[in-house]
């Protein structure tokens, strides 16, 4: 296992070369951007809003419940709230959940192209594939999931509010007040920082396992299950080293 990981790592160090190489028609990787931009952004929007939605409202319950009896004002909550959401959820949870969207998405396009040999065909004409299918989604990821990030930021504080001023756990005043006290704008910095590194680990990693699949269409299901399975593992690893490096 220690020597299929090594091997894996090296083949994904030397191939992420190749994919960041000059690109020999910039029209062409510019429409396929803006395309893999469309997919990414339009195409994840209503489960990020709906994920986020449910999340700001749970997290709001929740820590009214802990909260509740104690001496802590009520308007913790929205300063929690927002801190929680702004530095570990919106980014994290975002991300792992477009892992399996739009990772596994990723994984069987290229690995449909792959096993049906247009990447070969592609390949005997000159073009380099590695830069022409897997640089535009990585840009486009890179640009689109901290957009993302940003809705989910924004909707999960609308989220608790919706779901715990009607229903009387604190008042829109007391929500209000704790989503303006003490706030740090470096935090907005580090969900940014979060998301931008995490949409690279789940686009390359799987475009990765899109891009060696061998076999037939169950050797592509297992790649695209291990495609999200591997950049969960990944995005968790890097948001403790995130959190470690930029909260010294």
């Amino acid at each position: 296992m220690k020597h299929n990981f090594i091997f894996h790592l090296g083949r994904f160090i030397t191939w992420i070369r190749q994919v960041f190489s000059k690109p020999e028609n910039m029209r062409m990787y510019w429409k396929e951007t803006m395309r893999q931009m469309n997919d990414i952004g339009i195409g994840s929007l209503i489960i990020v809003i709906l994920i986020s939605t449910f999340m700001g409202a749970v997290m709001a319950v929740q820590i009214s419940y802990q909260l509740g009896g104690q001496l802590i004002p009520k308007y913790y909550v929205g300063y929690l709230v927002r801190d929680i959401t702004i530095i570990e959820l919106a980014p994290t949870i975002t991300c792992l959940v477009l892992a399996g969207k739009v990772g596994s998405n990723m994984a069987a396009e290229i690995g449909g192209m792959r096993q049906k040999e247009h990447i070969d065909a592609m390949e005997i004409m000159g073009v380099n594939t590695s830069a022409f299918l897997v640089m535009p989604k990585i840009f486009a990821a890179v640009c689109v999931v901290p957009l993302l990030v940003a809705v989910a930021a924004l909707v999960s504080i609308g989220g608790a509010f919706a779901a715990s001023v009607p229903t009387g756990l604190f008042t829109a005043a007391e929500y209000v007040e704790g989503i303006r006290s003490f706030f740090e704008p470096y935090n907005v910095f580090m969900m940014f920082f979060k998301s931008v590194v995490f949409g690279f680990i789940l686009s390359a990693i799987s475009c990765y396992q899109g891009y060696f699949v061998t076999g037939g269409s169950i050797e592509l299901g297992k790649a695209s299950t291990t495609a999200v399975v591997m950049s969960n593992i990944a995005i968790l690893i890097a948001d403790y080293f995130i959190a470690v490096l930029l909260t010294q």
